[in-house]
């Protein structure tokens, strides 16, 4: 029995140990987690796939700035709504916070860990930051750390009504990212390289392809009055961005940059959650490339002009089927007046919503009119042309949808035009995208 015993006990670490070896066979690393990705909140799948982008209409102004081709783009995830109010707010109060704890975090004292940390521990020092920790701007029990974030506020000469109001100017926001396509090109690589080349492609100093950038968060409010001469929209500028009445509209009055600090923001708000977890990060939220757009705008159906499906905008009882400016100009008869929430109409076959009016939305692309004819059928993404150095050019972006105060034209899934990404439009907002991870969902089946 004792020799069984033994015979039994160094079968099985020879076992393991040629487990633990591989039997010399290329196995890979063992014991990795299965991992599958998970629906991040808000968003939608939409599945890879090939179609023909450009006009399913006639051109009716004749523009020329698009036609039809065959492309391919990769399944994605897409915010099912548009950005709203209430969601961006939550991005200018994180910026609004940082701001106020990086101010206190100059001063150590009993208080201000209270604000900084919830809790205070004599033995730590210096303190931490607890940058989700709720901040009391008004408690009087703070009054210490009241007086330190006055800066934070509108001078006194400044004030309307004596308002103690927080100064919008000073919401700052710094980013960084990874400029991928300056770090890929050859000229690049070569002049840091050196005459070693590729091979000794580890050297390359990423410092050069680190960028960073500072934008102020706030929407510009008064995009509803500089947008119209002669209309008044005073209650919209004074309302529509803080007040609860439109906490569920889409946000407007954000720049192209904005919106693309909004999506490094959101990436780091998910990653800094996942990794406190222990789990494993995921691809970036970004804007959509114009393809992935309008790949999502048609919901399936290739060869529609609209995102319901077929040639016009009323349904068969007479109603109109998204917010624009119909007839010649009669803004109510669609139901809307400006914007309507943003889960408002009935969505596409992707589930998806207002991807024809409502909102003009941003995406990734510079504009240019004859950008079909060069870019590549898969996966389209075309930035601009480095060898251009007309800043009205570069600075020209592909904006997608059309919007409450535009005619149905600019409805069709085809129709493409462009604003310029510093400034800001009442009728412009967003939605951000992200890349699936994997070729597609039924490789988990």
């Amino acid at each position: 029995m004792k020799r069984v015993l033994i015979f039994m006990t160094i079968l099985t670490i020879g076992v393991l140990y040629s487990c633990s070896k591989g039997n010399g066979e290329l196995i890979g690393v063992q014991g990795r987690e299965e991992w599958y990705q998970p629906d991040p909140f808000g968003m939608l799948f939409i599945p890879m796939g090939s179609y023909n982008m450009g006009p399913s209409d006639q051109d009716v102004p004749y523009a020329l700035t698009a036609q039809s081709r065959t492309v391919s783009v990769q399944a994605f995830y897409m915010d099912q709504t548009e950005i709203s109010n209430n969601e961006y707010r939550q991005f200018v109060h994180h910026v609004r916070d940082s701001i106020a704890r990086r101010i206190l975090g100059e001063e150590v004292d009993e208080e201000t860990y209270l604000i900084m940390t919830n809790e205070y521990d004599e033995d730590f020092d210096p303190p931490i930051i607890d940058w989700y920790a709720k901040l009391e701007y008004n408690n009087p029990k703070y009054l210490e750390n009241r007086e330190a974030l006055e800066p934070m506020y509108y001078s006194p000469g400044e004030r309307f009504l004596r308002r103690r109001e927080f100064d919008v100017r000073k919401l700052n926001y710094t980013y960084y990212w990874i400029d991928y396509r300056s770090a890929a090109k050859r000229s690049n690589r070569d002049a840091l390289l050196g005459e070693e080349g590729a091979r000794h492609a580890f050297s390359l100093d990423r410092s050069k392809f680190l960028m960073r950038d500072v934008i102020n968060v706030y929407p510009d409010t008064l995009a509803w009055i500089h947008d119209f001469t002669h209309s008044f929209n005073e209650p919209l500028t004074q309302n529509y961005f803080w007040h609860p009445a439109y906490d569920d509209y889409p946000v407007v009055g954000i720049s192209w940059k904005q919106a693309k600090a909004f999506c490094i923001w959101r990436t780091s708000l998910l990653h800094s959650f996942l990794q406190e977890m222990g789990g494993t990060i995921v691809n970036d939220f970004r804007l959509p490339t114009e393809s992935e757009w309008e790949y999502a705008a048609r919901g399936g159906l290739d060869l529609s002009p609209y995102p319901w499906g077929g040639p016009y905008i009323r349904n068969s009882r007479g109603c109109f089927l998204g917010n624009f400016k119909p007839m010649r100009g009669n803004y109510i008869d669609d139901g809307g007046f400006n914007t309507v929430k943003i889960n408002s109409y009935n969505p596409n076959d992707f589930g998806l919503y207002c991807m024809a009016g409502n909102v003009s939305e941003w995406t990734s692309n510079a504009f240019d009119e004859s950008a079909y004819n060069f870019a590549h059928d898969l996966n389209p993404d075309y930035l601009y042309d480095a060898k251009d150095e007309d800043p009205e050019v570069l600075k020209r972006k592909v904006i997608r949808g059309g919007s409450w105060k535009d005619i149905g034209y600019y409805l069709q899934t085809g129709t493409r035009t462009y604003e310029y990404q510093d400034t800001a439009k009442c009728y412009v907002g967003f939605r951000c995208v992200m890349t699936y991870l994997g070729r597609s969902k039924e490789d988990n089946l």
